[in-house]
């Protein structure tokens, strides 16, 4: 049996000893899962006390001679090899602040990120507009962000505006607009700009006409959520008299979309229209909808809704929404949530501020509570303060042990058990029918 080929040997040389067919690197490095070790340095609570002493310069170093690796092959002509490139480079970016090496290269990220929106196909396209976020996460409001929201920006709008580009590019493009000119634009006609941009995508749901042969365009629907959320998140930071206009524009046209099939469409709509009551109630405390009749009977139908031809989760995820959605509108209240990261506590009591929250997790994923300790920029708009710098072995006390750990989920694991037996024992008396 012939022995097998090993890598590296001299017949994987060209003329000049040039290398030819050769991976541009490991499946080890461009994986997302094993990028994914990022946040195993990054993430203060996951410093192990049996463990040894981490060099972390020397790990820094690393990092940054990866990410190095992965900005130069954003540019190979394999499609492959580049958007493996941008997903490494995003697992990276949201799991780590990398501020002084993003300032360093910004211009030859962004000129990447223009590069593979431009030029890729819809996978490219959805993770150079991902990266593109998590750039200007990283960056922050400033004078170096607006320089590459200038330069991105036009590039996002056309594509989101571009009826030819496939569904899933222009939704990621136009969740990216959002974000980019929430967090980098104090230009006033540029974010009003932006908002145009993205009304003139949504507002087409209002309309309910159908296409020439007859089948509704139900594709677009995630183009239409999307730049309804973007557009929700632009508002929060828009004028109090801007504000008075949109609402006036949109108050009366949201309801028709919780009748959409799209269960992402109607909760969209939902919590947009509680954020708008929001938002006119701030402006005008004796604020009067019209029609307050009619829709909190839409809304308490979704609330309760059992329609059987519809999955229980999503008839069990609805109904929570609504819920919260008709107290917002009815009674003007909201059901605080509590956000627990590190050694400290948020609140979310609004729905500006849930739907502020909504967005950064859903594009941080689960470097959200990492980048809530750590990142200047969203310390700032969640009001926490500077980061609460703690040394070692405060960490290190924390931390429970692996062992301790075990032995409460056991406990918690024993507890349900017995709870949950009682309620499923089949010898149970039902009683007796008549």
């Amino acid at each position: 049996m012939p022995k097998p080929k090993k890598r590296g040997s001299n017949h994987q040389r060209g003329a000049g000893g040039q290398p030819r067919n050769v991976q541009p690197f490991s499946d080890e490095d461009a994986s997302i899962e094993t990028m994914s070790h990022c946040s195993g340095f990054s993430d203060p609570a996951s410093f192990t006390e049996d463990g040894p002493e981490v060099d972390e310069e020397a790990t820094q170093e690393d990092l940054e001679y990866k990410l190095k690796g992965f900005i130069d092959l954003t540019l190979d002509k394999s499609a492959k090899t580049r958007q493996a490139a941008l997903e490494s480079l995003k697992s990276a970016f949201s799991s780590k602040i990398l501020y002084e090496f993003i300032m360093e290269r910004r211009m030859t990220l962004a000129d990447s990120i223009e590069r593979c929106i431009k030029k890729g196909k819809s996978d490219e396209q959805c993770a150079a507009a991902g990266l593109a976020c998590l750039l200007c996460v990283q960056m922050g409001s400033g004078i170096e962000s607006e320089e590459i929201f200038k330069t991105l920006g036009p590039v996002l709008k056309k594509i989101v505006c571009d009826g030819t580009a496939s569904i899933q590019a222009r939704q990621a493009c136009a969740t990216c607009l959002g974000i980019c000119c929430f967090i980098v634009t104090d230009d006033i006609t540029e974010l009003y700009s932006t908002m145009e941009c993205l009304e003139n995508i949504f507002t087409k749901a209002y309309q309910r006409d159908r296409d020439t042969n007859g089948v509704s365009s139900t594709h677009n629907t995630v183009l239409h959520i999307s730049a309804l959320l973007a557009w929700t998140l632009l508002l929060t930071i828009c004028p109090m008299n801007e504000v008075k206009k949109k609402i006036e524009m949109h108050l009366h046209k949201l309801p028709s979309l919780l009748s959409c099939d799209d269960l992402n469409m109607r909760i969209a709509a939902g919590e947009t229209l509680a954020l708008l009551f929001e938002l006119a109630r701030e402006t005008d405390a004796d604020f009067f909808y019209e029609d307050m009749e009619l829709l909190t009977e839409k809304l308490r139908a979704l609330a309760t809704d059992g329609n059987k031809h519809r999955a229980k989760v999503d008839k069990r995820k609805q109904r929570s929404v609504f819920r919260d959605v008709l107290r917002a509108v009815e009674e003007r209240d909201f059901p605080t949530e509590m956000v627990k990261f590190g050694p400290e506590r948020m609140y979310i009591d609004c729905w500006v501020k849930k739907q502020t929250y909504d967005t950064f997790k859903e594009i941080l994923g689960s470097g959200m509570q990492y980048h809530l300790q750590s990142n200047d920029f969203l310390r700032n708009v969640f009001e926490l303060g500077p980061p609460v710098m703690l040394d070692a072995a405060a960490l290190k006390t924390m931390k429970i042990s692996r062992f301790e750990r075990h032995l409460y989920n056991s406990a918690a694991f024993k507890a349900r058990t017995k709870a949950r037996s009682k309620c499923r024992d089949k010898r149970a008396d039902v009683g007796e029918f008549f």
